[in-house]
């Protein structure tokens, strides 16, 4: 079964305290089991025609679609996934199966 990624670009209200946002990403990360991996950015080389105001992109693995619909339906993504949505002001959600052509090494 192939792994399975959640990838989010979004852009954050401006009066919102980014590193809160991420500290608590993190933290709900740690809080489930079925999350592979975590890792974030923030944009610093695009130009501002090409990203569309998307300043973030954060992207979660998972072992199978399986895991990634126990996250989804984790009470802990539930209750934070109010607090997330409160800070964005756009966003977009795309999640797939991973296709590897050169995976990443172990």
């Amino acid at each position: 079964m192939a792994e399975f990624t959640h990838l989010v670009v979004v852009k954050f209200k401006e009066e919102v305290v980014v590193e809160d946002i991420i500290k608590g990403l993190e933290k709900l990360v740690f809080e489930v089991d079925t999350v592979k991996s975590f890792v974030w950015g923030n944009d610093i080389e695009s130009m501002e025609m090409l990203r569309q105001g998307f300043t973030h992109a954060l992207m979660m693995t998972f072992g199978s679609k399986d895991d990634f619909n126990a996250f989804q339906a984790h009470p802990n993504h539930v209750e934070y996934s109010a607090t997330f949505s409160a800070a964005i002001e756009k966003i977009v959600l795309l999640d797939f199966p991973v296709v590897a052509i050169k995976p990443m090494p172990t």
